[in-house]
């Protein structure tokens, strides 16, 4: 997925605009200077063309402070990653050294940049925006991130050198992300499944920083296994490319079909894998859980169905996803996340005869109906699913908005004991009964 790079000095407004741009309040928004020290970033599109947004913090060159440093350095590594770059200045400030500073960087860059005067909120101040000329980097736009005021037009110069695309959509290969952690085995994983050192190897945790891709063939199958840097919480993170990995494996995981969490064995299930987790599944990506170095654990008979236990009732959202033991060094069930996440690639793509679903789901809601909500007497009428790579199904009601959660709960657990879904997310929308094809349309979408 194609990126762009907001930058600019400290509080001209990047956060807010990046908010405007994404629909939604991502980045934090004060009045001070520096708020946002890491880079933050969200997936949207414009015009047809889906990207991927990225708020660096306040730009400020030549600082020796350190924090100012480390966003600084954050920021470089932002501009030389992206496909394109929008440059936001203050247009009630005028040119300032560091804007003159951030666009002679940016000249360097040889990457498409769009000009960004911020903070023109009305047509009397689009005025400030002619000075910016001087920086020489193309036509200013004047807008307001605050109240949205013009910014369809800048936005369809920053998209226009992206291909917006996703070069993978017409690859049908089965694409695996593995994702962890640091220091998990990931990359010991990819070499023993590709018998390739693609991979840096060491005891040193985070020693892979790209994702880096290869090929493998399976039983005369084509996979993409996509090895990540390894995630770990922000508080442990020192070195700004590691800041950068982060982002990089939220873009594999966009690209994949399956991703592949991998635990260490030997400390068990620990919070920053229930984060990796959890962004898994709002990618709305196929799931397995590998329990790595399993070598290394003392072990009875009953020690993997004890961790399989332990693992359901700490995660009870994912007691759909499948777990393996393995180990890298002795190639131990390697061979068997190929065979499961092939499985789950073609879950992914099940459609299920509408006459299936009201015949024998619809059967079973009528058995343990919704309870009533504010007097009112909820039913669910008709269900289709809407879509694949995950399943979606619009179940269409006479009261959509007032279906309880605890019954969305029930409705899915329903599904997923009537049909195989393992390892893959399914999502529910719900809509009114006499719904028109617009609606049902845009439930597709959704």
């Amino acid at each position: 997925m194609d990126l762009i790079a907001i930058v600019g000095r400290p509080n001209v407004g990047k956060s807010t605009l990046f908010n405007r741009i994404i629909g939604r309040k991502e980045a934090i928004v004060e009045n001070v200077p520096g708020v946002t020290r890491d880079r933050i970033y969200g997936q949207t599109e414009w015009n047809g063309k889906h990207f991927m947004l990225i708020d660096t913090g306040g730009f400020v060159p030549g600082s020796e402070n350190m924090i100012e440093k480390a966003i600084r350095e954050q920021a470089y590594i932002a501009i030389d990653d992206a496909d394109s770059i929008i440059f936001v200045c203050d247009g009630r400030d005028g040119v300032t050294p560091f804007d003159e500073d951030i666009a002679k960087i940016l000249r360097r860059s040889n990457k498409p940049v769009t000009l960004v005067v911020n903070k023109c909120d009305n047509a009397n101040l689009d005025a400030n925006s002619f000075e910016f000329h001087k920086l020489g980097l193309g036509e200013p736009y004047p807008v307001s991130a605050m109240n949205g005021r013009s910014t369809g037009d800048f936005l369809d110069q920053a998209v226009e050198p992206i291909v917006g695309i996703d070069d993978e959509a017409n690859d049908t290969r089965l694409k695996l992300a593995i994702v962890g952690r640091p220091n998990v085995g990931k990359s010991s994983i990819t070499n023993a499944l590709t018998g390739k050192e693609r991979s840096i190897v060491t005891d040193i945790a985070g020693t892979t920083r790209d994702a880096i891709d290869s090929t493998v063939k399976y039983y005369g199958d084509e996979i993409l296994l996509i090895d990540t840097a390894g995630l770990r919480r922000r508080a442990q993170v020192s070195e700004n490319v590691e800041f950068y990995s982060i982002m990089r494996t939220a873009r594999a995981i966009d690209r994949c079909d399956v991703a592949v969490v991998v635990i260490d064995a030997t400390r068990g299930l620990e919070d920053q894998d229930k984060k990796i987790i959890n962004q898994v599944d709002e990618a709305r990506k196929g799931i397995v859980i590998v329990y790595n170095k399993w070598d290394l654990v003392e072990k009875d008979t009953k020690t993997a169905d004890k961790l399989t236990k332990k693992f359901k009732e700490d995660m009870k959202m994912y007691d759909y996803v499948p777990i393996i033991y393995t180990s890298a060094v002795t190639k131990q069930r390697l061979l068997k996340i190929f065979d499961i996440c092939k499985e789950i690639k073609v879950r992914r793509e099940t459609r299920i005869p509408t006459h299936k679903l009201n015949d024998i789901v619809l059967a079973e809601f009528e058995k343990t109906p919704p309870p009533a909500v504010k007097g009112r007497d909820l039913r669910i009428n008709y269900i289709t699913q809407v879509g694949v790579e995950p399943p979606v199904f619009a179940f269409f009601c006479n009261f959509p908005q007032d279906i309880p959660d605890a019954y969305k709960r029930f409705m899915e657990r329903t599904m997923r004991k009537l049909f195989d879904f393992e390892g893959t997310p399914i999502s529910f929308v719900f809509r009114k009964k006499n719904a028109s094809w617009e609606d049902i349309v845009e439930a597709r979408q959704k």
